[in-house]
């Protein structure tokens, strides 16, 4: 690992805040209610900042480059994304975002890895936000489109804007651990976004080793590991399992929630609360040097950095080992 790198994953500090609930994942946000929830993170300390064209068509860089175009630009680390590129849909901009954000449909993905591709998702990622530069440019879950392509064109192309000082670090952000290791042996990445597979319900790999051969061989190549989704939808996001709790996006089944409902008693039996857990457990591994949260409100913030900072005692951790509900 360069010294530039180590650096700036030191930069990222341990909690960063996700840009997708004020792209209005789910439900629309007044831009007011955003604007706070971005300020409520600055104010608990967060310097990182995540955030894709993806998110509500935009809307979400539009909404967190507008709060940090106020901010001294060297205080803070940002990320988008590249893969998806969006272009004008005037035949449905009378209709709803149908890929889960709740704004008009006036634009449409494309998903365009080509060099020229990556370029223009950069320039345009760079008027919404507002700012001068990008610190760090993800490709956005290749495994949905063409993992052939992301090896053969996009990859490249990043590595080539880190080199002309375009991005000053380059990552990928996926939801499968498969996909993640090809594209880690593929290329030089800084930082890798891995989105609910280094969790309390899931730990990669069945070799016997701390998070498996991925996050092993990002240690090894000194590849940074963002770890997102840790509440796996939501299933681990309460004290107590809700009913109908969701587990990657859909109802979670039985077997997942009994073994949810053992993991948040032993929790309570050491004085600790199941969120909490989760958010601190992916730093088991030294290979995550960051864990990413989105938010849609100010409080949310808050709680995060209150699970984030409160003490766990290693005993948790050894008792959920011993009882064969983790492995690291």
């Amino acid at each position: 690992m360069n010294q530039d790198n180590r650096q700036l994953q030191d930069r990222l500090g341990r909690l960063g805040f996700g840009g997708t609930g004020v792209g209005n994942l789910y439900r629309a946000i007044p831009d007011e209610q955003a604007a706070a929830t971005v300020e409520a993170a600055w104010d608990a300390g967060i310097r990182y900042f995540d955030t894709a064209p993806h998110y509500g068509l935009g809307l979400s860089e539009r909404r967190i480059g507008e709060v940090l175009g106020s901010k001294p630009r060297e205080e803070f680390v940002l990320s988008t994304k590249v893969g998806r590129v969006l272009v004008p849909s005037p035949a449905t901009k009378d209709t709803k975002d149908p890929d889960g954000f709740d704004v008009p449909a006036d634009m449409r993905r494309e998903w365009d890895p080509s060099e020229a591709g990556v370029r223009r998702s950069i320039e345009d990622s760079l008027e919404r936000l507002g700012l001068e530069y990008i610190d760090i440019a993800y490709l956005h879950d290749p495994d949905v489109y063409s993992m052939e392509d992301a090896v053969s064109s996009a990859l490249p192309a990043l590595e080539k804007l880190r080199a002309e000082g375009l991005v000053r670090a380059i990552g990928v952000g996926t939801n499968t651990a498969g996909a993640a290791l090809q594209c880690v042996e593929a290329a030089d990445l800084d930082l890798l976004m891995l989105a609910g597979r280094f969790t309390m319900l899931e730990q990669p790999g069945s070799d016997g080793r701390p998070g498996g051969g991925l996050l092993d061989r990002c240690l090894e190549l000194g590849t940074g590991v963002v770890s997102v989704g840790v509440y796996n939808s939501g299933i681990l996001a309460k004290p107590e399992l809700p009913s109908g709790a969701h587990y990657n996006y859909s109802p979670a089944s039985e077997e997942i929630l009994e073994r949810a409902r053992q993991l948040a008693s032993i929790c309570k039996e050491h004085g600790v609360e199941l969120p909490t857990a989760a958010i601190q457990f992916p730093f088991r591994h030294p290979a995550v040097v960051n864990v990413t949260v989105g938010a849609s409100r100010p409080e949310q913030i808050s709680e995060s950095a209150k699970r984030m900072s409160t003490d766990i005692p290693a005993g948790l951790w050894q008792d959920l080992r011993q009882r064969g509900l983790l492995s690291v």
